[in-house]
Parts: C-alpha cells; sequence; structure tokens
C-alpha cells in the first residue's frame, strides 16, 4: 500500500474489500467488511441530524468514516478555498492534482499491485460523493480515477499499465477519455474518428468535443473507427492511448459553459497523427464491447454525484430558511416551506436507499446496465428539481452567483446529458423491459 496515504497527517487508507453483501435487512442483518461484522446500529440518512453527518449508512464501517473524513478535510483545505479563482481561470491548475495524488484520494479503488491505492468501490464512492458535497465541480478527479482509469487497468498491456497507472495515481499524469464528436453524442455508433492501418502503426484522423480534463490531459483514450467495412459500427470501434505532444494531436480552446465553470472542457483535434501499435488498448475492433462494459460504472457515477448534491443543496437551504426572515418571522415558519422540504428530504431518502444498494451491488460486481441506467436518469433528475426548488426558496439571493446554490443550480443540469441522455438511459431500460426472455 502506498505510503503517500501517511503525508500531511492523513492517516493510512487500510484496504477495504467487501466479502460478503447483506444477507437480509433487519435488525439482525449482518455483513462482512475486511474481516469486521459491519454496525446495524448505524442509522440512514433519514434518521441522521443532517444528510452529511458521517458515520451514517449501514453499507460503510468505521474505517470508512476514517478515510471520509480524511477527504471531506481535503476538499475544505485544497480545493473549496480556491474554486472561486479557478472558476475565473477555467481550470483547477496541476498543483491540486498533485495534492490529490499525494493524499490517496486518485485511484483509490485501483488494485495496489499495479500502483494503485487498493480500496474497495465504497471507499471510491466516498470521494464522489465528498467533492459533490463540496459544492466544487472543477476538479475533474472522477473522470480520471473512475472512468478513464479502469479502462487501461481491465485492457492495458503490463507495459502501458506500468507507464500510466503509477502516474496517474500520484497525479502527474492526468487523463480523459475521448467519444464525443460534434455529430456524435449518445450515439457512439456515429463516430467519424478513424485510425488506419499504417505498417505496424495508425494513422489517426478526426475530432471530438465536450471532453472533461481536455485540455489539461497528459494522455487521452480516444474512441475511433478502425473498420470501415465492419458488418455494423460497433464490431470496427478501437480504443487508443493518445499522448500530449504528440504531432498532429492538437487542444482546441477551452470550452465556455453555464455550469462547471472550473472543470476545463475541451475541443480535440487530430491531424495524420501517428501511432505506434502500443498506442492500442486492448484488441483492435473491440473497442465497443470495452465501452459496452465500462458505461454502466460512468452512468452510476452520476447517481452517486446526484444523490449526494441533492443532500449538499438541502442542507444548505435548510439553514438558510431558518436564517432568512420574511414578514417578521424565518421562512421556516411558512408552512409552504415546511412542506417542500418534506418532500425533498423524503424523496432524497428514497433515492439513497436505491443508490446504496447499487452501490453493494458494485461492489460484488452485481450492478447491471438496467439498474445504473435506472439509477442515473431518475437521480438525475432528482438532483435537477431539488436543485431548482431549494434556489426558489433563496428567492433572489439564489440567483447570485456568490450564493452556493446558485453554483450548484447550473452545475446539476449538464448530469441529465452527459454519460449518456437521460432519454437514451429510458431505451436502454425499455429495451430489457420488453426482450424476449
Amino acid at each position: 500500500m502506498s505510503s503517500r496515504l501517511q503525508s500531511g497527517g492523513w492517516t493510512l487508507l487500510r484496504r477495504i474489500s467487501l466479502k460478503k453483501p447483506c444477507t437480509r435487512f433487519g435488525s439482525m442483518a449482518t455483513a462482512e467488511s475486511h474481516g469486521v461484522i459491519q454496525d446495524y446500529s448505524r442509522p440512514e440518512t433519514a434518521q441522521a441530524s443532517s444528510l452529511l453527518d458521517i458515520g451514517t449508512r449501514k453499507i460503510f464501517t468505521a474505517e470508512h468514516d476514517l478515510f471520509r473524513k480524511n477527504v471531506r478535510r481535503f476538499f475544505e483545505q485544497e480545493v473549496i478555498p480556491y474554486h472561486a479563482e479557478w472558476e475565473k481561470k477555467g481550470d483547477v491548475g496541476r498543483e491540486v492534482w498533485k495534492k490529490a495524488g499525494a493524499n490517496g484520494i486518485l485511484g483509490v479503488n485501483c488494485p495496489a499491485e499495479i500502483g494503485g491505492i487498493g480500496g474497495d468501490w465504497l471507499s471510491a464512492s466516498i470521494v464522489q460523493e465528498e467533492q459533490a458535497y463540496s459544492n466544487c465541480s472543477g476538479p475533474g478527479f472522477l473522470l480520471h480515477s473512475d472512468i478513464a482509469l479502469p479502462y487501461i487497468v481491465h485492457f492495458g498491456t503490463k507495459e502501458q499499465i506500468n507507464k500510466f497507472v503509477p502516474r496517474m495515481v500520484a497525479g502527474t499524469c492526468i487523463a480523459a477519455i475521448a467519444m464525443t464528436e460534434p455529430g456524435a453524442g449518445s450515439d457512439l455508433q456515429g463516430i467519424r474518428t478513424v485510425a488506419k492501418k499504417d505498417g505496424d502503426d495508425w494513422i489517426l484522423n478526426g475530432s471530438k468535443t465536450f471532453i472533461t480534463n481536455g485540455y489539461m490531459a497528459d494522455v487521452v483514450i480516444v474512441v475511433a473507427i478502425t473498420d470501415t467495412n465492419a458488418k455494423s459500427a460497433a464490431h470496427g470501434i478501437s480504443l487508443f492511448l493518445v499522448e500530449a505532444g504528440m504531432p498532429g494531436f492538437k487542444k482546441g480552446r477551452k470550452l465556455e459553459k453555464i455550469g462547471l465553470k472550473a472543470q476545463d472542457t475541451a475541443e480535440l483535434f487530430f491531424d495524420d497523427v501517428r501511432l505506434p501499435s502500443s498506442a492500442l488498448l486492448g484488441q483492435a475492433n473491440r473497442g465497443f464491447y470495452y465501452l459496452m462494459q465500462e458505461l454502466p460504472q460512468e452512468r452510476f457515477i452520476v447517481s452517486v454525484t446526484a444523490m449526494a448534491g441533492c443532500e449538499a443543496v438541502f442542507e444548505m437551504t435548510r439553514q438558510y430558511v431558518k436564517d432568512r426572515k420574511a414578514f417578521g418571522k424565518p421562512l421556516a415558519a411558512l408552512q409552504t416551506i415546511q412542506h417542500k422540504l418534506a418532500e425533498m428530504k423524503t424523496e432524497i431518502c428514497i433515492g439513497r436507499t436505491f443508490v446504496d444498494h447499487c452501490n453493494v451491488l458494485h461492489s460484488t460486481k452485481g450492478l447491471d446496465m438496467q439498474m445504473a441506467s435506472m439509477a442515473k436518469f431518475w437521480c438525475s433528475d432528482l438532483q435537477n428539481r431539488v436543485a431548482t426548488q431549494c434556489l426558489q426558496m433563496h428567492g433572489g439571493f439564489g440567483y447570485m452567483w456568490e450564493y452556493p446554490i446558485a453554483k450548484a443550480f447550473v452545475d446539476s443540469r449538464v448530469q441529465q446529458i452527459y454519460a449518456g441522455s437521460n432519454e437514451i438511459m429510458k431505451e436502454l431500460i425499455a429495451r430489457c423491459i420488453l426482450a424476449d426472455k
């Protein structure tokens, strides 16, 4: 296990792996985690004094709580104080990436034997939640650690793993994945970027857009067509590792977005980029199948951050309506406000229960495409409803950028779009419903 976790007063994260899921629900149910019986006296979110309390939720252990405290401290000390300036700049800079690596919050779920931290999925989800709780969307840690990195871990050669994984976990090599094109978003089979064989090399041509971490990326996983004569586009797609500085690889401008203002999102251009055979990730023409294998996790991450986002804006609004006076009394004294808070908390806690169940399933590789799609569309829809209602309770102040609810409101909107639009999620769910058994 990496000793980097001991730096800065941080406690070494012990390897945590969920050995056995809950066998049944009830006061006597137990689950083993790293040889420790889970404490089912832990309150659920609905029972806690705050939806952000540490020490709640039965899926977690005391070890997870310790890790969460450290991650929360990192965001409080190293991210929140600087985020407003990063929003003006359009990216977070490299220093915070190195600090994240030094504090052991990159590649948390990556196996220790290949240079990762060696934690379990629940530990990785803690980083995802805590970034959402911080209301700081700038650092592209989740895309880097939990979306891009698994492709290299699962499909990379030993040489590719040795070259990229330790540096990605250290925060000295920033990763991105380039799927979306100007003419192809949720429809991956509609991409036009092409890589043609030239001896042992590949020649890459095309462009990508809306690429998270694209401007700062040191390595980009690029999705390209490699067999234009395949019986379908899905049978002719491959993945390539394209490194910054390669001749012909150019990064466009940082795109100006209505939200995620500190997160660098860029256009990428490939003009006769010569790639060695060692740049091919996995087997040629198997890329679409790799994408289908990894996309459920990407979509589930959206649900994890969406639920945490709901909890964060609920708590900031709860405090606001208790402090804000109108008609000579706190807003919280108004029945219409009370009822809206009750409705929101109920919906949030229902969503939290489903997402935590999915977390347990995913810990044991049991989360399928259908459930991940359900979680993604329902939780991101809820996040947008909650953000809208909470902003309304802030009145005119909610429309001011200096108030955290304004940033949470605009940041939430893209959750329904990326990782596959929510309309596509419903299509995927419907296919499962109507498929012949």
